[in-house]
């Protein structure tokens, strides 16, 4: 969700005002550079700062230890399916809570999530607690789309990109220097997980009061738009239709009756835009993808750490390298999202081929996971099956983006994730529930590599279909008449061609 920065007057009217002293810049030119800039640095330290959990990457271990002596079917079937049903829960209304209350809200119910996460990991001991710990996790993933939205309210439209990639930029290097440092305690200082988790409850408090220092925006995208007219930007898609709909009720005298009419058509008017943008077969194949392929990609996230404890129960936490290999899963993310941006290939003809490919790779590696009894092959397997779907992430976002509206962009993405999600709360509940099928970890990781395998089946099938029509559309050259020619022929030597 993007919001148009407010510019300066001066900016709007240089043209329309006499020649001042070029020697001498004004303070109103530069007060207004230097407050965005200050305060994108600080929301990008914010970021970075709010991902240094090194306790994060052992919570598994943790729970299956000698702390906390769970069973493995306890976390397999009764706690981590609560982190599935909680996202799902929270999705929707922290959405559209983000946008009216203006982010600073969320992004403090989010630090509050996170120190009741490392509250209850030190201080809970019943499976109730942890499954509060994982309603509470749900709550902070759902919350993501506060800090990755808020920054676009402090800039202008022509600098989002760049401010995209900082900020996320800052996220990744967060998370990088957490695992790293989560590794390094406990593989060199022998740092026992209870200890990492009071360091990670220290470094999400910290990261609470950095979020009250943060400036709450005075503008969002969909709910507090009564400024629009006053700024300097181009008029929005929910400009335009506001616009619209303000001339069509202009006989209401009362504000608040126009303002709330206006903001019940624009939504539904948006809904109805995306329905009709769905039939572009663009927008279904990675659409398609960034559903299925999304919910089953979290569900091997959620579980691996209980499949790395089965393949490796290491008694020596010292030998338990889950911290270097998020690290390096999320470093070689990052270099194959930088990658994709340079990927050169016609997309409408090659996309499901692409798509298909990488998804059948990725089934190949979750059989290898899951067979494999060495845990050093299992956890290449799993750097290389995040890399390749992080590759394909940034394709997703341009292949969907380019043709939509920033206001469009974030209703059709965030549709995506909502049904994302419901396909996975389905699966879980089929799959990993002990109400439902309540498989072992094992057993989990042959369905997820027959859900990709049949997914890539479908994309490459796609794929065979857009080559086939494509070489029936494209017509020989030989039967391409010259103009020449055809100006010289009679109709009735074209007829008799015929």
């Amino acid at each position: 969700m993007t919001v148009p920065r407010r510019e300066p007057l001066s900016h709007r009217s240089a043209a329309a005002m006499p020649q001042r002293d070029e020697g001498k810049k004004p303070p109103v030119e530069t007060a207004p550079e230097q407050r965005w800039k200050l305060q994108v640095f600080y929301l990008c330290f914010y970021g970075f700062m709010t991902q240094i959990r090194p306790g994060e990457s052992f919570i598994t271990p943790y729970l299956l230890g000698p702390d906390k002596n769970f069973t493995r079917v306890e976390v397999t079937n009764e706690i981590t399916p609560v982190l599935t049903y909680s996202y799902m829960a929270v999705l929707v209304p922290i959405f559209l809570l983000t946008d009216y209350l203006r982010y600073k809200p969320v992004l403090v119910l989010q630090s509050l999530s996170h120190i009741s996460i490392w509250l209850l990991l030190v201080l809970g001991t019943s499976v109730l607690a942890m499954q509060l710990m994982e309603f509470f996790y749900g709550v902070t993933m759902a919350a993501r789309i506060a800090y990755s939205s808020y920054i676009f309210s402090l800039v202008a439209p022509s600098r989002y990109q760049r401010m995209a990639s900082y900020s996320r930029s800052s996220v990744l290097l967060g998370v990088f220097t957490s695992s790293v440092l989560g590794q390094l305690c406990v593989t060199l200082g022998s740092v026992s997980f209870l200890t990492l988790n009071y360091v990670s409850l220290g470094f999400v408090t910290f990261g609470l009061l950095l979020t009250l220092f943060l400036e709450r925006p005075k503008r969002s995208l969909f709910f507090n738009r009564t400024d629009a007219a006053c700024t300097g930007a181009a008029p929005t898609e929910l400009d335009k239709m506001a616009s619209g709909d303000k001339m069509d009720s202009g006989d209401k005298t009362d504000g608040g009756k126009v303002m709330g009419g206006w903001r019940q058509a624009v939504l539904c008017r948006m809904l109805r835009e995306v329905c009709t943008l769905a039939k572009q077969s663009r927008l279904q194949l990675w659409s398609f993808w960034w559903i299925f392929n999304s919910a089953g990609y979290y569900l091997v996230l959620y579980y691996v750490q209980i499949l790395w404890n089965d393949i490796y129960p290491a008694r020596d936490n010292r030998r338990v390298y889950n911290g270097g290999v998020d690290a390096a899963s999320t470093l070689l993310g990052a270099i194959a999202s930088f990658a994709a941006g340079y990927v050169k290939i016609r997309w409408a003809l090659w996309s499901a081929l692409v798509i298909g490919l990488v998804t059948a790779i990725q089934a190949g590696l979750l059989l290898l996971m899951n067979t494999t009894g060495n845990i050093w092959l299992c956890y290449t397997a799993y750097v290389l099956f995040r890399g390749s779907y992080q590759f394909l992430v940034p394709i997703a976002i341009f292949q969907i983006a380019t043709s939509l509206s920033k206001e469009l962009c974030a209703l059709v993405f965030g549709v995506n994730t909502f049904f994302g999600t419901v396909l996975k709360t389905v699966i879980t509940i089929i799959v990993a529930d002990k109400r439902g099928l309540g498989l072992s970890v094992h057993p989990q990781f042959y369905v997820y590599f027959g859900y990709f395998s049949l997914l890539a089946l479908v994309y490459l099938l796609m794929a065979v279909v857009v080559v086939v029509r494509h070489s029936r559309r494209a017509q020989p050259p030989e039967l391409i008449p010259i103009e020449g020619q055809a100006q010289e022929k009679s109709p009735e030597a074209a007829t008799v061609q015929a």
